[in-house]
């Protein structure tokens, strides 16, 4: 499966998920230290993925790396170049498949990030993981949660990534910022979270995950 047999942006939009922002509060790393440490019961998100995901998922792991900045938190994205097999174009968390040699599934996602774009580990204190996301591009994702401290310096590898960009937290862990817009494909209709910002389009497994992080820190 390479990229969509439709274009998500020219969908309409269903309906906002609407639910209230997470309080400014919440989004801070004392809080997010404390809400990973003692894993408050919640309940995550049906993944829309997840019918369509193959029985023996390739493992692959994230960073969802939140950075420290003077206004508050951002979310450092990157922007898939066209040419990949999976996910071509679309708005993504640095990461990748694992491979024999990783220790863990946060090792994978420190790797991978090191190797897509440049950020060294030491810039990078781990938080924690949310809940595996299935893919219909047949992958099991572990989205690995982490603070990152500026200054750090990027380097986009050329051949995965077109660009990296920031988004402020508060804008991605409101509920009214939550698009859900659909689709009608040969496997059935297909329901899926959108997260416009500025020329960037959120969608797909990226919302998905963000969506998760949102109702984790809303418990």
């Amino acid at each position: 499966m390479a990229k969509p047999q439709f274009d998500p942006k020219t969908l309409p939009v269903d309906e906002l998920a609407g639910e209230a922002a997470v309080p400014p509060s919440r989004l801070t790393p004392p809080f997010l230290r404390e809400r990973f440490a003692l894993q408050p019961a919640w309940t995550p998100e049906t993944l829309d993925e997840a019918p369509s995901a193959r029985l023996d998922p390739t493992p692959a792991s994230v960073l969802v790396p939140l950075v420290q900045r003077l206004h508050g938190l951002s979310l450092l994205l990157t922007l898939r170049t066209a040419h990949l097999n999976d996910h071509a174009g679309q708005v993504a968390f640095p990461g990748g498949r694992a491979e024999h040699f990783d220790a863990h599934a946060i090792d994978t996602a420190l790797r991978e990030t090191e190797e897509e774009i440049g950020l060294h580990r030491r810039h990078i204190d781990v938080l924690g993981t949310l809940p595996l996301y299935y893919t219909g591009t047949g992958y099991s994702v572990t989205p690995v949660v982490a603070l990152v401290a500026p200054p750090f310096e990027l380097k986009a590898d050329p051949f995965e990534v077109a660009d990296i960009f920031e988004v402020p937290l508060a804008f991605l862990m409101d509920g009214a910022n939550h698009q859900r817009r659909s689709v009608q494909t040969a496997a059935g209709r297909r329901s899926f979270y959108t997260m416009p910002y500025e020329d960037y389009f959120i969608w797909g497994a990226t919302a998905g995950m963000l969506r998760n992080l949102f109702h984790f820190l809303r418990a």
